[in-house]
């Protein structure tokens, strides 16, 4: 499959290219700064310059057209609150009517648990960043696409091994970021998971099983 894969040099991204790469998939990387078309050469990816920040309907589309599938775990990372609107909140239903226009239809939206942070006082700009990540499911969800949100717990910088609990409602829990990845690349190989919203954090079943008791 042609994917475009926007956060791709992300810690999720960084983790995914690879993957694809290896499973024989053709990849296309975006990127804002110059020296990352470097990175994800060197990953086996085509760099795709473009800043979310800016990006419009018609930016996405030029970035989608010819593609299979496009995976979208950009973020902003905490950034700040506009950096969250345009990027978390704006950017998926953006990308969606893009897709849309191009007859694209595989997505795969990282998005967040529901429950993240609850047990905390973080503040206007947490709770900002979750009502975008929130409208941006919505977004999706209402598209028409062919979809899959997946909702990773606090993300571990660690590549994990292989052994998750996923499901459409888990107890909140740490995930590893090299599982999101994997998981992203087992949903992109079963077209008949679609159009479901996965909760998923590190658990006792290999990901490939408990992804295949998701799948219609």
């Amino acid at each position: 499959m042609r994917i475009v894969v926007i956060g791709a040099t992300g810690g999720v991204g960084a983790r995914l290219l690879p993957m694809l790469v290896e499973a024989g998939h053709e990849v296309h990387g975006l990127h804002r700064r110059p020296e990352q078309a470097r990175e994800l050469q060197r990953a086996g990816a085509t760099p795709r310059a473009g800043d979310l920040m800016q990006m419009r309907q018609a930016d996405f589309a030029a970035l989608v057209r010819g593609a299979d599938a496009v995976v979208f775990s950009a973020g902003a990372g905490g950034a700040g609150a506009e950096q969250a609107t345009r990027i978390d909140g704006d950017g998926p239903g953006t990308l969606a009517g893009a897709m849309a226009a191009e007859g694209v239809s595989r997505l795969v939206l990282v998005s967040a648990f529901p429950e993240a942070g609850r047990d905390r006082d973080l503040g206007e700009g947490f709770e900002h960043y979750m009502a975008c990540k929130k409208r941006a499911d919505a977004d999706v969800a209402a598209s028409g696409l062919d979809w899959v949100l997946l909702r990773p717990g606090t993300l571990q910088d660690a590549e994990g091994d292989g052994r998750v609990r996923a499901g459409r409602a888990v107890p909140y829990g740490p995930v590893a970021r090299g599982h999101v990845a994997a998981a992203i690349v087992a949903i992109l190989d079963r077209p008949r998971l679609t159009r479901e919203a996965i909760e998923l954090t590190d658990g006792d079943t290999p990901l490939d099983a408990a992804l295949d008791a998701l799948a219609r």
